[in-house]
């Protein structure tokens, strides 16, 4: 009788120890395209020469909050493909890839890596797949962009904003 209410008297203990820690929640509520958009401006001149590509691509990602713990995330890929001889634009195709996340018992960095690295690691392989079918549809052979590191653009970005801190830091002591 005494282990029981030993036993008893442990786990309500683990279990209000828990209650005081935010509980990590996390789920993709929805994903959606937000804007979509394909030019071919020199066809059908452009499907009369071989098809020799030169591929610029923009890639860019953006967050805001929509709701207590809900985030939507997106992803803006721009892809302009030009004859590589000649430089004239075969096609452009742009998407802005789009989700919905909803996320509690994170803050602060914890929170911003989410948004900035994790979510858009899980929107890009729809972007791609859009942006194949788009091209695909236009009249071209897919464009099978490579998977993208999000994590490593992440770092990338938050080592130019603190090199842009110090460096401000340093005119104001001037």
């Amino acid at each position: 009788m005494a282990e029981e209410n030993n036993q008893n008297a442990g786990a309500d203990g683990q279990a209000s120890g828990q209650q005081d820690k935010p509980q990590l929640q996390f789920a993709l509520q929805r994903i959606y395209v937000k804007d979509l958009s394909f030019e071919a401006p020199n066809s059908p001149a452009i499907f009369q020469q071989p098809f020799k590509p030169k591929v610029g691509l923009d890639l860019n990602t953006t967050h805001q909050q929509v709701g207590e713990g809900l985030y939507e995330v997106v992803i803006k890929v721009t892809a302009q493909v030009t004859h590589s001889e000649e430089g004239t634009t075969s096609f452009l195709a742009e998407i802005e890839q789009a989700g919905l996340f909803r996320i509690g018992g994170l803050e602060g960095q914890q929170l911003d890596h989410t948004l900035g690295a994790f979510c858009p690691n899980v929107l890009f392989p729809y972007a791609r797949e859009c942006i194949d079918s788009l091209v695909n549809r236009g009249g071209f052979p897919p464009l099978m962009l490579a998977p993208v590191n999000f994590e490593a653009i992440y770092a990338q970005k938050k080592k130019r904003e603190a090199e842009q801190a110090q460096a401000a830091g340093e005119q104001a002591t001037q």
